[in-house]
């Protein structure tokens, strides 16, 4: 659980202005492997049942309050890839980001994401004010398995959460007896 706090947290800085600007990806099942380079974290691979409407929750999950936030918001579509470079402000924390998208949000998609900290609590394994590098890789993998819901989101380990489970997401209430939004991994 805590590295996967850890990643989240990586990730809700890294891409806050990027995420709420992506196409919508094709509905379906979504492979999605996270390698950061150059930190202490292994790579995250995860899997995502979406639709329009989950998609567009997932997006707006990641990058947060990021039109409110971003004092910097260039994008541009040329060619079909996505350059996008923000400026957003969390708090103490001032985040600065440049990525690159290419791909299909049809089939397979590959993000680049450089982005420097200042202010706000450590990371682990960052310098303050050091760039930290993710690649983000997706490939879509047909429809949505038997007994999935779009809004699902299985990680590696078995944890499996729903975006419309997450408290103020959806309307819907948190999951009974643990973290809201997380199921406990499954048996193996």
């Amino acid at each position: 659980m805590r590295r996967l706090a850890v990643i989240t947290a990586v990730v809700l800085t890294a891409v806050p202005a990027l995420a709420l600007d992506l196409p919508t990806r094709k509905a379906g099942l979504w492979d999605v492997k996270m390698v950061f380079e150059g930190r202490n974290l292994p790579a995250t691979a995860m899997q995502q049942c979406v639709d329009p409407a989950t998609d567009k929750l997932m997006n707006a999950n990641v990058g947060g309050p990021a039109g409110e936030a971003c004092s910097k918001k260039d994008i541009r579509n040329s060619g079909g890839t996505i350059t996008v470079d923000s400026v957003c402000k969390f708090g103490a924390t001032t985040t600065t980001s440049h990525a690159v998208v290419t791909g299909s949000f049809d089939s397979a998609y590959t993000m680049n994401v450089t982005s420097t900290r200042e202010g706000g609590p450590p990371m682990p394994g960052v310098a303050p004010g050091g760039e930290t590098h993710m690649t983000i890789t997706a490939k879509w993998l047909g429809p949505c398995a038997a007994g999935q819901r779009p809004g699902d989101v299985m990680m590696s380990n078995g944890m499996k959460m729903n975006v419309l489970d997450m408290p103020n997401v959806g309307g819907a209430p948190p999951q009974p007896g643990g973290v809201p939004g997380m199921r406990p991994p499954r048996p193996q």
